[in-house]
């Protein structure tokens, strides 16, 4: 078994891969900032990832190393570029692979399925600093400094997800409230569980002959945002109603709720089908998806066992 290093081990992604690669008997250290909140069986690490001294003798020996450190959007420059070059160094130095949990930001407004192929077209801040990291870590690859990786999700839901979708749909099902979905509810979309796109890069990280390669992690069939919304609901048994977050409503409410202001410039995801092709690597490992009743479920059970987050209110009542 190997020694793989975990970096932003205590967020969402980075615990689902700890406990995944715990479970196929590797050594796991689990990076973050303060050392804790990781799974427990992990070696816990208190490190900054910017410090690539640090990240040197952290990631001593180590096979793979995982980036699936995320800081808070209204930190990102330079942040996530100084991530990125920490720790796309520190593999290269001490021998390790990298894997990279990316999203889909960087393909801007797109017209059908999203593949790993289609053009880079970012149409915000957040895609084009997606986009550069992503260049950054395939370039490394490229010029032989180290061997990357890359898995990409679409919006993230399930335990411990905080996003538009994430902090208002479940919380709205639990408590009966309407829920404000962002951008058009009825426009087909592909969100990826969070257990899956963690199970997705552990496996990436112990599989040989990927390397260089850009993958779309499993996702369930094309649904809508009412339709989840309508299954969270029953599951909670309640029946929320369903209201749109509007370009207008950003508006509003950025000065306010920082989560809408930081996330707010992506509202184009949803305003047009916005499907993810993840055929390449199904045919690749035979991994599937969650299907959205069970991904729900445990989302739900999340909330209910966070009596703080089951009562969060991502918008002010007038809107929900």
């Amino acid at each position: 078994m190997g020694i793989h290093v975990v970096v932003g081990a205590n967020g969402a992604t980075g615990s689902v891969v700890c406990t995944e690669l715990l479970a196929a008997g590797h050594t796991v250290r689990a990076v973050s900032r303060s050392g804790r909140g990781a799974p427990p069986g992990v070696q816990a690490i208190a490190a900054d990832a910017t410090d690539t001294g640090r990240m040197v003798e952290v990631c001593a020996g180590a096979d793979t190393i995982y980036h699936c450190a995320l800081p808070p959007m209204d930190a990102w420059l330079p942040t996530y570029v100084d991530l990125a070059t920490s720790l796309i160094d520190a593999a290269g130095r001490v021998g390790a692979r990298l894997v990279y949990a990316d999203d889909t930001w960087m393909y801007g407004k797109v017209d059908g399925p999203m593949r790993e192929d289609s053009p880079i077209r970012p149409v915000a801040y957040k895609g084009v600093l997606r986009a550069l990291v992503a260049e950054m870590i395939s370039a490394a690859h490229v010029r032989g400094q180290t061997e990357t990786v890359i898995g990409r999700a679409g919006e993230l839901y399930g335990p411990r997800v905080v996003s538009l979708v994430a902090s208002n749909v479940f919380a709205a099902a639990l408590n009966g409230r309407r829920a404000v979905w962002p951008g058009d509810p009825d426009m087909p979309i592909t969100p990826t569980y969070i257990g899956d796109f963690g199970r997705a890069l552990a496996d990436l990280g112990q599989r040989a002959g990927v390397g260089g390669e850009a993958f779309h992690v499993p996702v369930a069939a094309p649904t809508t945002g009412r339709t989840l919304i309508a299954i969270a609901g029953r599951q909670a048994g309640t029946t929320p109603g369903v209201g749109r977050m509007t370009a207008r409503t950003v508006r509003l409410l950025s000065p306010f709720v920082p989560l809408v202001r930081e996330g707010g410039e992506l509202l184009y995801q949803f305003e047009r089908p916005f499907i993810l092709d993840d055929s390449k690597f199904r045919e690749l490992t035979g991994l599937t998806a969650t299907g959205w009743d069970d991904g729900i479920r445990k989302t739900l059970d999340w909330f209910r066992n966070d009596p703080e987050r089951a009562r969060y209110r991502l918008l002010p009542r007038k809107f929900n």
